[in-house]
């Protein structure tokens, strides 16, 4: 998309438009013409003032664009013009899961639904289906799983993630440890051994979070 299409939908990156942001910039909701409609957008605006997140931004790209599954957040388009990098994503209009970890409207049957479907995205990413290469995301958290309206959960925030040819034979990768605090897997954050088991690990902080978030409910479903 050109930048100038991204600026008008998004009022020029106006702050009535900023949804959110995170370490390599801010997030902005927008209303792309769609046919006779309207269709909300959402767009990753790059800070490139520290010279950081190029990489990212790339890497984010090219997994969005080569691996597409119906639990993985959905790229709508990119810019890469005048020295502004802009990813626009799929808008799931009930935002990030880590808001809702005391809803009471959640039951349990809701909850497990929603991990199933993360779990899905992972199990996909990990095989690699059809390609040479795994996905390993290593930021797996509740603010990165969106929900929809039906309370349907997509797996975003691949800024961190690496794409890697894992196999039978060398099933690690040495890396630096990154992530949040508290869901990294305790291995790779002193060893710098990563493996899609890091990804499990995080996942089950998730989970048990979330569940935790619950603990006040008794039986209902």
């Amino acid at each position: 998309m050109s930048l100038e299409d991204i600026k008008r939908v998004t009022q020029n990156f106006h702050d009535d438009n900023f949804i959110g942001g995170g370490g390599f910039g801010k997030v902005y909701k927008g209303n792309l013409q769609d046919g006779d409609g309207f269709k909300t957008i959402v767009a990753k605006r790059l800070d490139t003032r520290f010279g950081q997140g190029e990489q990212q931004f790339f890497s984010e790209l090219q997994i969005l664009l080569d691996y597409k599954h119906e639990n993985v957040i959905g790229l709508v388009g990119y810019c890469d013009e005048n020295d502004e990098k802009v990813l626009i994503y799929e808008y799931l209009s009930k935002g990030s899961l880590d808001r809702y970890l005391n809803d009471t409207s959640l039951t349990w049957m809701k909850r497990l639904n929603i991990c199933i479907d993360v779990a899905r995205a992972l199990d996909f990413l990990h095989r690699g289906v059809g390609k040479q290469a795994k996905v390993i995301h290593r930021d797996i958290k509740t603010e990165n799983i969106l929900l929809n309206n039906d309370w349907k959960a997509k797996l975003a925030d691949f800024g961190l993630s690496l794409i890697c040819s894992i196999n039978q034979e060398t099933d690690y990768i040495m890396d630096h440890a990154c992530g949040t605090r508290g869901y990294v897997d305790p291995l790779y954050r002193q060893s710098g051994f990563l493996t899609i088991e890091s990804d499990i690990y995080s996942f089950g902080v998730f989970y048990l979070r979330f569940c935790a978030g619950d603990q006040h409910l008794k039986s209902k479903t």
